[in-house]
């Protein structure tokens, strides 16, 4: 398989022929545009700037300035970043791609760049949606630091049910070194197949799963992380209330603070009994109560995902006026089957019709194999001028209602005011106890050559509402480049501050991802 350069994932598993047919017809039912379709680029054709620094000769062997390999590495994979490769808008590159076989190797690249002021940035699988891993700056060079050699599954401690591993490793070489073992990490991420654990890490990611254990930070039991001022790693326990934990310093710091390089995590037998089922409702209110209900029950459903009606339509095929709820438990020790009738009984309490679908063909294997394509679907509507992209927040359940409305008025109008016309969605990716992480969904049609101005007009405006409703910034895309603005707000100002005496204790020089986090 190649990767794509310019989009997401595989060049073979792009969206063409039927499933492309399929999918603008869906789209022409629902916004204006001409769909008309345009080719990416030739990477030969891009006319990079030459690198404005060469490796010492002993690091020269880990370093490339191929065109390539630079394109490949300026951006992440937003809508705007797959929009700006389809016009071959790149004016931002590393100078060099540097890739350590090991942490020697790696602390000698951050001496010579600290050494030489040379801006560092950590790339993992390169999947950032939110500008972290691009060089977007003038006043110095940049070398990206690709972890990928780093990619083993060192030791596995069966016992404490925990396994030692590589930072760059990706999501599915990560799974099959823990699958002799009969474990598993649990953290399927969207990007999984295209993300490494120190992206995962860095950028305190969020599973596919939707309850418990959501987020990699509950995983972690020790970590060790390559700085400028030296090797940081925590002892491995179950916990500590010796202060403040040093793991946490590091979990979402987006490389701005050292570079990963390996982490302990507690890992879990694999699943052995499940049970699934989906709920239609009539009303949205209704649905969102039922959520909760579930989310404050102590079930702990594997996936407890709302999807609004407009979702449901466009993802699963189904026609409903409130919304859909897929519900599904897993267990590696037990039957799972009470618990789902139990979350269910809890729904049909709010007006909620369970529908009986056969295995193999049900609304949640619709929706799994629509979720798994999505972004491989959205780089094709961006060929064809079509504005879809999405973002994400969290809030606590009795503030949902009015930023639900505040959100979705805010994208609405913007959509109106730059695309004449468009669809607002929204579905629940995780539930808390104390409120949900609603993901918002945003097709509108596109100006061929303005879609960027496009959806950065949308995505302030949205901002702006997450801001003033009390929402987060960001549930699990990270703050990159693009939240700045909002996270800067966000964040108390004595935390603030000590983030900045952090990053001067850590990167006296600056030179670990400049512009992320913090000035």
């Amino acid at each position: 398989m190649a990767r794509s350069w310019w989009g997401w994932g595989n060049v073979e598993d792009a969206v063409s022929g039927a499933e492309l047919e399929s999918l603008l017809s869906r789209v022409r039912a629902l916004t204006s545009g001409e769909l008309t379709g345009h080719e990416p680029p030739d990477v030969g054709s891009l006319d990079l700037p030459a690198p404005r620094v060469s490796p010492p000769e002993a690091l020269a062997a880990l370093c490339s300035a191929d065109p390539a390999d630079r394109a490949a590495h300026a951006h992440g994979k937003a809508f705007r970043d797959v929009v700006r490769n389809l016009h071959g808008d790149l004016r931002h590159v590393p100078d060099l791609v540097a890739r350590p076989r090991d942490e020697t190797d790696l602390v000698d690249l951050l001496d010579w760049c600290t050494r030489d002021g040379i801006a560092v940035i950590p790339y993992g699988g390169g999947s950032s949606v939110v500008g972290g891993v691009e060089p977007r700056f003038e006043d110095r060079p940049a070398v990206t630091v690709d972890l990928a050699q780093l990619d083993g599954v060192l030791e596995v401690d069966p016992v404490s049910r925990a396994a030692r591993v590589q930072a760059g490793v990706f999501g599915p070489r990560l799974e099959a070194g823990l699958r002799p073992h009969g474990l598993t990490l649990r953290h399927f991420p969207q990007s999984f197949e295209f993300s490494t654990l120190g992206g995962w890490l860095a950028t305190r990611s969020g599973g596919h799963y939707a309850t418990l254990y959501t987020h990699i930070d509950d995983m972690v039991e020790s970590m060790r992380v390559v700085t400028p001022a030296g090797v940081a790693e925590s002892r491995r326990l179950p916990g500590s209330g010796a202060g403040p934990a040093p793991d946490r310093l590091f979990l979402g710091s987006e490389g701005a603070l050292g570079i990963i390089t390996e982490a302990w995590m507690r890992v879990q037998e694999r699943p052995r009994w499940r049970a699934r089922a989906s709920v239609r409702f009539a009303d949205y209110t209704a649905a969102v109560a039922a959520t909760r209900a579930v989310a404050q029950s102590g079930l702990h459903p594997a996936n407890c995902r709302l999807l609004d009606a407009a979702e449901a339509l466009i993802n699963t095929g189904v026609a409903v006026e409130g919304g859909v709820l897929l519900l599904a438990f897993e267990s590696a020790g037990h039957p799972v089957q009470a618990s789902l009738d139990r979350a269910l009984e809890l729904c049909r309490d709010h007006g909620g019709e369970v529908r009986e679908e056969p295995a193999g063909e049900s609304t949640g294997d619709t929706w799994r194999s629509s979720f798994l394509r999505m972004p491989y679907q959205r780089d094709a509507l961006a060929r064809h001028a079509v504005i879809a992209e999405t973002f994400e927040t969290a809030c606590t359940w009795d503030r949902f209602a009015e930023l639900h409305a505040a959100v979705t008025d805010a994208a609405r109008k913007a959509v109106r005011a730059v695309a004449g016309d468009g669809v607002v969605t929204c579905r629940f990716t995780h539930v808390y106890p104390d409120g949900p992480a609603p993901y918002f969904g945003v097709y509108a049609p596109g100006r061929w050559g303005g879609m960027v101005a496009q959806w950065d007009e949308i995505k302030a405006a949205v901002s702006e509402a997450i801001a003033a409703s009390g929402g987060t910034i960001t549930h699990h895309h990270a703050v990159g480049r693009d939240h700045r603005p909002w996270y800067d707000r966000q964040r108390p100002g004595p935390f603030a501050a000590a983030l900045t005496a952090a990053k001067s204790a850590l990167d006296p020089s600056g030179v670990l991802n400049p512009g992320v986090l913090i000035p």
